[in-house]
């Protein structure tokens, strides 16, 4: 079986790429990281001046535009590992022996297993154009949910999106949380939810919360690296945010 040594990163936030770089050498010791490169035009000029690495970690989303346009200006003769914190390119069906997948905030075990899968199958050429192209096809920007129609009473009411504080679960309830105070139940899952909302706009925030971003009255550290959330106009106690997702939260307020 071969081993994947050189590795090239390709990430525009310096919290994801430490990050990659310390999951990495935990999984590989032996592992040779060649560069961490923040846009595409860099990445272009890289691979023109280098030998292909063993494995690229690509972020879709790079500090000038999205790293698929690469395939139109390199030769990208080795495997790939995609990734990104927003669900809008989250396509699960892709997961080829030479192409594969990760959502942020990227887990050891997810990655380890997807290297393991990239060793196991480099025995085969590596032709990454149709399922690049295949993978771009799928990963087109999509339309966003811009409101809701409730059931009210005998009839519905429709609320809009941008009217929305926070989504929370409660007793296995749903319910949305409305800048003027409202509570309203929805008859949607978190899960579906996340995957309907604009990530721009709208942030998992833990197991019980999706929160606007302009909802956010207060944040402050709190114990063990942790964020606590204070939103605006809720009677409700503090949303508490895990310290993993605490770095990404700073990185979605500040993009």
């Amino acid at each position: 079986m071969n081993t994947i040594k050189k590795i090239l990163i390709l990430e525009d936030e310096k919290l994801n790429s430490e990050r990659i770089k310390r999951l990495i050498l935990k999984i590989k010791p032996d592992a040779e990281i060649v560069g961490v490169l923040a846009s595409v035009k860099n990445t272009v000029s890289w691979l023109s001046e280098n030998q292909s690495p063993d494995l690229i970690l690509m972020d879709v989303q790079l500090a000038d535009g999205l790293s698929f346009e690469i395939f139109n200006l390199a030769t990208v003769t080795c495997p790939i590992i995609f990734t990104t914190a927003y669900d809008e390119y989250a396509i699960k069906a892709f997961k080829y022996n030479s192409v594969d997948y990760l959502l942020k905030p990227i887990e050891k075990t997810e990655l380890e297993a997807a290297i393991l899968k990239l060793e196991k199958s480099l025995k085969q050429s590596f032709k990454p154009n149709s399922q690049i192209e295949e993978l771009i096809a799928y990963m087109q920007p999509k339309e966003y949910r811009n409101r809701f129609l409730i059931p009210y009473r005998d009839g519905y009411r429709k609320i809009d999106v941008e009217d929305i504080a926070c989504f929370y679960s409660n007793l296995n309830i749903n319910y949305a949380y409305l800048f003027n105070g409202e509570e309203v139940v929805v008859p949607h899952t978190l899960e579906a939810l996340e995957q309907e909302l604009n990530p721009k706009s709208f942030f998992r925030a833990n197991r019980q919360y999706i929160i606007h971003i302009n909802s956010i009255e207060k944040i402050d550290n709190y114990f063990n690296g942790k964020l606590k959330l204070k939103i605006k106009h809720s009677k409700d106690e503090a949303v508490i945010v895990s310290r993993t997702k605490a770095s990404f939260l700073k990185l979605w307020l500040d993009y």
